[in-house]
């Protein structure tokens, strides 16, 4: 077997094991008596209709035949049959579209459930980008990009394929095998004499069929081969438009007040020139592939009569046998062009597989990475041989040991860049580039630099990650009124993009909030005040420190304002090693 065959055949074996890896679990799923179900009866509609067009060929004949013979009383008769064939085609056809749609939905939802899970699962949101990031550093293609676009169109564009496409071969099988047996029968041989000796070919048209077919089905592939790379890279550079069009919404007081709109058309104006590019590349591919495909299905109408028209003309066989003739070609010759007339399809399910393999790649990576910190619960915060680095590998810190017991107040300092906010993500047990050992209280909150906040009431917002139920209208407004926001206190069910409404000095305090309503015992604050006026930072800190110190916890900071180290005693501050080790910084705790 040819080297370039063989490849080819390992490959379609690799993309059908992806594709049925990511098919399998839906129908192994606790929904999968519902989906079997629809599945067969769907099967059992396609292959209604296959029966139904074996009825109609059978019609052709007797109907023109009746016609051809001015019969009256016949045509009458297969007049009245055709109404209640029609009938039964149109039940079954409205069915087999209502059920296929609500198995795709189905499908659909139970696929978006399953992988918005897994996403959202062990901060695998985060963690895939950081990776991304850390794949782009690197030059490495395969960064899972977009992960709302593969979960929102991916998904639905995947069950929708791979029903109608699965459906539609299922159907071309069925029919070939319905139709072939009746086309042997009535195309006849095909006589010849070659060097003096005569030959015949029997089932002619059925051979004819199959030669035709394959030939198209040769020739579309080569045609329209270029388009499953271009379905693949379009729908990325889709994602990456709508995506930086989300990032100047979020962003656009910052874009306003830097009266940065000039900049970011030019990005979008980029990022749309790759949408348009490539899909002017798609086009193209698409529209060499029609040239083929719009010849190859007009000549297929004319190509029976030519073959089947010598009998006719010398009497062998009538109009109504012509006309059976006719259709059964078309429905054996329709059945082999499947391949034909479903490629443009094919590329895209081809594309959109791979994109959700890679997907499904990225989260069985994250599973098997290898957990370098040891992480326990305990009423203090404690470090040992603690190593933390950057998603390239560079390390900041290496060796680090710390200790914090309740009843402290720590302020973290360091130059900008040394890695403080990501000693935090290490202490959360977010970060995944540090090794070590490090037990940390389980009752904490951290308030980082940029809090979010839902877009919705104003309580979800407060209250967030816990439904707002939990809290009554008192607690909520009493923190509001701490964390000097007592004019939000009557905006409770006021739906906003909070993020946007609220200063930067509102969205800081608003944050603390949160943490004066969950009252935990250990608050970590990564610039938390950094907005605030001196004396509202003064009073929201008094009241931190209240709180962790009832509660018997502690308070550790980052920040660089002179004022916040008047309420902490202790201080860990971020050195710089000597040359020789870049990057690399020492972590020394002094006594205030």
């Amino acid at each position: 077997m040819p080297m370039k065959l063989t490849q080819k055949l390992k490959a379609f074996k690799t993309f059908a094991t992806q594709a049925w890896a990511l098919t399998k679990p839906y129908f192994q799923s606790d929904e999968k008596w519902k989906a079997r179900a629809l599945l067969i009866a769907i099967v059992a509609l396609n292959l209604g209709l296959v029966y139904m067009a074996v009825l109609f060929n059978d019609w052709n004949k007797l109907f023109y035949d009746a016609l051809q013979e001015k019969n009256a009383t016949v045509f009458w008769a297969q007049l009245g049959r055709f109404t209640y064939l029609a009938f039964a085609f149109i039940i079954i056809a409205v069915y087999k579209f209502y059920l296929t749609q609500l198995l795709e939905m189905r499908w659909r939802a139970w696929m978006t459930g399953h992988y918005l899970q897994r996403w959202l699962s062990n901060h695998a949101f985060y963690k895939l980008e950081l990776n991304r990031f850390t794949l782009q550093a690197n030059g490495d293609a395969r960064n899972p990009d977009n992960p709302d676009q593969r979960i929102q169109e991916d998904i639905n564009q995947f069950t929708t394929y791979t029903v109608s496409l699965t459906m539609g071969l299922l159907n071309a099988v069925v029919t070939l095998a319905s139709f072939i047996g009746i086309l042997w029968g009535l195309s006849g041989g095909f006589a010849f004499s070659l060097n003096g000796s005569d030959y015949n070919i029997p089932g002619f048209m059925v051979w004819m069929a199959e030669l035709y077919c394959a030939a198209g089905s040769i020739l579309t592939h080569y045609i329209g081969r270029p388009q499953i790379k271009l379905n693949f890279q379009q729908q990325r550079v889709e994602a990456d438009f709508r995506h930086h069009m989300v990032r100047v919404r979020e962003y656009s007081e910052s874009i306003a007040l830097d009266k940065g709109e000039a900049v970011e058309r030019v990005q979008l104006d980029l990022r749309f020139s790759r949408v348009l590019g490539n899909y002017l590349a798609l086009i193209k591919a698409q529209k060499n592939l029609i040239w083929f495909t719009s010849f190859f299905g007009q000549a297929a109408v004319v190509f029976p009569f030519v073959v089947a028209a010598p009998r006719f003309f010398s009497g062998a066989i009538q109009l109504g046998e012509l006309m059976q003739i006719s259709s059964a070609f078309g429905q054996v010759q329709g059945s082999l062009s499947w391949f034909v007339d479903s490629y443009s399809s094919l590329a895209s399910w081809r594309a959109t597989t791979d994109r959700l393999t890679s997907f499904e790649a990225s989260f069985t990576a994250l599973a098997h990475d290898p957990v370098a910190l040891t992480a326990t619960d305990s009423v203090a915060l404690e470090t040992n041989n603690l190593t933390v680095a950057l998603p390239t590998g560079t390390v900041l810190l290496a060796g680090a040991a710390l200790h914090a017991k309740p009843g402290d107040s720590v302020l973290l300092q360091g130059p900008s860049g040394s890695g403080k906010s990501t000693l935090f993500r290490t202490f959360a047990g977010i970060w995944p580039f540090a090794s070590g050992a490090i037990a940390r209280p389980a009752d904490a909150m951290f308030i980082p630099q940029r809090p979010y906040f839902p877009n919705g009431p104003l309580r979800d917002a407060l209250a967030y990650p816990e439904a707002p139920a939990t809290y009554t209208d008192a607690q909520l407004r009493q923190a509001l009124t701490e964390a000097l926001l007592p004019q939000l206190g009557e905006q409770l069910d006021q739906a906003d993009a909070w993020s946007q409404k609220l200063s930067g000095g509102e969205q800081q305090r608003l944050a603390i909030a949160r943490v004066l309503l969950k009252k935990p015992k250990w608050v970590f604050a990564d610039e938390a005040t950094s907005a605030l006026d001196e004396a509202s930072e003064a009073s929201v800190y008094k009241r931190l420190l209240a709180l962790v110190h009832s509660a018997q916890g502690a308070i550790i900071s980052i920040a660089h304002r002179p004022t916040v180290a008047a309420f902490h005693t202790q201080r860990w501050e971020l050195e710089k090693l000597p040359e020789g080790a870049p990057a690399l910084y020492k972590l020394e705790e002094k006594r205030s």
